[in-house]
């Protein structure tokens, strides 16, 4: 995090996690942030996510040959979510990529920066690319509510992007439209630009900590891999090809073969469920989930990511056992007698099952 961008928000009343001084915990009222994350505009520093940027003369086709999507269809006006997979089909990491002028940017939670580069780097081999942490080089902030697009509208004086993924430059700032049912976006530019753009939307909108964005992720069935978690999942577990963060037509990359299989001869045997918790126990990403309806007593899922809900208790994404799911088996954390959980499915439908 740029120390200029940390006085900043320290200026504008931001409280900085204990562990994580480049998370904003919150702007002094946790409770009311959480409850306005779901209804009102809210402004969401994002410097707890890690920045990635790869660039020179082959780093479109490096890209392309390292992660799961088409690189090929990213430009200055769309975006695309991503992983990068062990040979196994096992993700190492899930991220964001965009493009600004030359240079790609990978989004992702900040813990998984330096191993992801370093795996990245074995292959770059005789390619004309570099791979840097961008961390200083972008400001970051989401910007989320029922009137967000027309805030935006009115502070830069151009339309944002209207769907997921897409993009629009103004004023030297990325703007990238996230899924969810509430209007929201990423944005990502040089420091003045976008201090000045901060000051202008907190006149009607509230500051609120990193676990709102965490929120508005899960409700709109987002996975983020965390180092818990780190090749837990095949993309089809979390959903990523159902939120276009899989190509099949692209050829090639880590574990492609383990993904197109899974995809072409039938359905995987585990899905990503939301799950509500009525407990003040937060599920930890990698926690394991329970059934009494399990006879052998083994884990039937793993936690993704969890945040507070303005309800009470956590939301959360989790892999699930399908036929557990699909009976509506008893849901429990870390054991039989652990915290109960509500399952929901997200906001999206599940494909047909393939014949095998």
């Amino acid at each position: 995090m740029k120390p200029e961008w940390k006085t900043f928000l320290t200026d504008n009343g931001a409280e900085f996690s204990s562990d994580n001084e480049n998370q904003v915990k919150s702007f002094g009222n946790p409770v009311r942030e959480n409850r306005v994350t779901v209804s009102g505009d809210t402004l969401c520093d994002l410097s707890h996510l890690g920045l990635i940027q790869v660039y020179g003369d082959d780093a479109r086709a490096f890209l392309q040959g390292q992660t799961s999507n088409d690189v090929n269809q990213v430009n200055d006006n769309h975006s695309q979510l991503s992983a990068y997979c062990n040979p196994k089909g096992r993700m190492l990491a899930s991220f964001r990529i965009f493009q600004r002028s030359e240079t790609f940017y990978l989004v992702l939670p900040r813990e998984l920066l330096e191993d992801t580069m370093k795996h990245l780097r074995m292959f770059v081999m005789m390619s004309k690319v570099t791979l840097e942490d961008a961390d200083d080089t972008l400001v970051r902030f989401g910007f989320s509510g029922p009137t967000a697009s027309d805030e935006l509208e009115s502070a830069l004086g151009g339309k944002p992007p209207g769907n997921p993924n897409e993009v629009t430059q103004q004023g030297g700032i990325t703007l990238i439209r996230a899924a969810g049912d509430i209007p929201r976006f990423e944005l990502y530019g040089e420091l003045d630009a976008m201090s000045s753009l901060w000051d202008k939307l907190n006149v009607r909108a509230a500051p609120v900590g990193a676990s709102s964005w965490r929120l508005l992720d899960i409700l709109a069935g987002i996975p983020t891999l965390y180092l818990a978690t780190r090749e837990a999942f095949i993309p089809q577990m979390v959903n990523l090809e159902i939120i276009d963060g899989v190509s099949f037509q692209k050829g090639c990359y880590p574990g492609q073969e383990i993904v197109a299989r899974t995809h072409y001869l039938g359905k995987p045997k585990r899905r990503m469920f939301r799950l509500q918790f009525n407990s003040s126990i937060a599920p930890e990403p990698g926690a394991a989930l329970f059934s009494s309806t399990d006879p052998t007593g083994q884990p039937i899922g793993t936690i993704v990511s969890s945040a507070p809900h303005p309800e009470g208790g956590y939301s959360a994404l989790a892999v699930v056992t399908l036929k557990y799911a699909e009976q509506g088996a008893d849901i429990h954390l870390e054991s039989v007698d652990g915290p109960t959980a509500t399952l929901h499915s997200p906001p999206y439908a599940f494909p047909a099952n393939k014949s095998q």
